[in-house]
């Protein structure tokens, strides 16, 4: 029987002893945290300290523990390095499911997100979306895989020139929920994720530093996925399709080069200028795809540019959209879901800021980073490829996805942060 660790929370500061206002002390056997006067990152903080003391289990216990408190411990406790076992305060069975539900489905994603790059390539990535989906809404979900070759047949330019460089073949997944008596439904929304499972730049080849933790440059399509998983358990009603992009992008004799010219289904013709600017790439067959299918709702999600991390740090999301109104309901969906997100500037120039003499665009500026206003001028190709004239879109790129090493909030790795936001946007939006 494992013998649990009692966490309590206290309201009161800690003794002097303890140091200078101490998120955590031990008193009588038992692990008290103080929460001041920002309970929920103290909070946050204080299961960080825990998970990293490698204690066979943790106990809540005692008043105070609602469903937000309960939240907060459980994202700073969760770690790549399975902690402890952890025993939740009791809720009433609304607010359990609830929160049962949250832990369930940002496992799945910090999960995938942390899974080593050997054991999730493309076609594993779309299959072990489409397995946990399943198992959520067993006889709902519709899918299929367009795999390597038949990529480049029909026409996902994007993701095939992207992962033709790899032995392992790039993937579309093409997957529709159908709640009961929508079957014939119009689609309500898409979701499109960004599914690299291994980024090395290609020829454009990152340091060997910076290319250690692209691993989690798939985050967009977790997240998308995890979005669609959290609103299916919320009860959503509407037929929705999730369009993940996935490819390794890889050096070899085989992988798209420097000057080569992509030509989209729109018309759309990109001089390759940056091989390591691929993630856009393969989400503009996303987004063509949600148009194809007519959907006036479209979120995208993506690790894209190196440029919102530079803005934002990875405390906060960075979100983009041509329709300000959805933008700023957007906003406001991620600050009631407790959800750091950021709007940075979106304008319809922002799609001739990377010019090509050869091509309609470039896929970036021949510069490190992309120069300046790299994020913005990313999600300006984007919006070349998005239906309704952008209206009914937000892309969100996620600066707050993942870290590269354990912080006072968060273990290293996939965070998850994104999901309760976009599942609810999607539940709200397609009323």
């Amino acid at each position: 029987m494992l013998d649990f660790m009692p966490v309590v929370l206290s309201n009161q500061t800690a003794e002097a002893h303890w140091g200078r206002a101490p998120v955590l002390t031990f008193r009588a056997e038992q692990a008290w945290i103080h929460t001041g006067d920002e309970p929920l990152r103290r909070i946050q903080q204080a299961a960080r300290k825990l998970a990293a003391m490698q204690l066979p289990g943790v106990s809540l216990v005692g008043d105070g523990w609602d469903m937000a408190c309960q939240w907060a411990f459980a994202q700073g406790y969760a770690s790549a390095k399975k902690p402890g076992e952890l025993r939740l305060a009791p809720l009433n069975a609304g607010e359990q499911k609830e929160l049962n539900d949250r832990i369930k489905v940002t496992r799945f994603v910090r999960d995938l997100v942390n899974e080593t790059p050997e054991n999730l390539p493309p076609v594993e990535l779309c299959q072990r979306v489409i397995e946990f989906l399943e198992q959520l809404a067993p006889g709902r979900i519709k899918s299929r895989i367009i795999e390597g070759e038949a990529l480049r047949e029909q026409g996902w330019v994007g993701t095939y020139q992207v992962g033709r460089g790899s032995d392992r073949p790039p993937a579309m997944l093409q997957l529709e929920f159908c709640p009961p008596g929508q079957e014939q439904a119009p689609i309500a929304a898409a979701l499109v994720g960004k599914g690299i499972t291994f980024d090395s730049g290609g020829y454009s080849m990152k340091a060997s530093e910076s290319m250690l933790t692209m691993k989690i440059d798939m985050g967009g399509a977790a997240t998308v996925a995890g979005a669609l998983a959290l609103a299916i358990l919320h009860g959503l009603d509407k037929r929705v399709a999730l369009i993940l992009c996935c490819a390794e992008n890889l050096v070899s004799g085989h992988a798209y080069k420097l000057g080569d010219i992509l030509h989209y289904k729109n018309g759309t013709s990109v001089e390759i200028v940056n091989t390591d600017a691929e993630g856009r790439l393969v989400l503009a067959d996303g987004l063509l795809y949600a148009g194809e299918l007519g959907a006036p709702l479209v979120f995208d999600a993506a690790t894209l540019t190196g440029a919102a991390v530079t803005a934002l740090g990875t405390d906060y999301n960075a979100v983009f959209a041509l329709d300000k109104g959805l933008s700023q309901r957007y906003l406001q969906y991620a600050a009631e879901q407790g959800e750091l997100h950021w709007p940075l500037p979106l304008e319809k120039f922002h799609q001739n800021n990377c010019p090509s003499p050869y091509a309609d665009t470039a896929n970036s500026k021949p510069v490190k980073g992309g120069g300046p206003g790299g994020a913005s001028n990313a999600a300006g190709f984007l919006s070349r490829f998005v239906p309704n004239g952008g209206m009914g879109w937000v892309h969100v790129d996620l600066a707050a996805a993942a870290h590269s090493n354990d912080n006072a909030l968060w273990s290293a790795g996939g965070t998850a942060v994104g999901v309760l936001t976009m599942a609810h946007a999607l539940i709200v939006e397609t009323k």
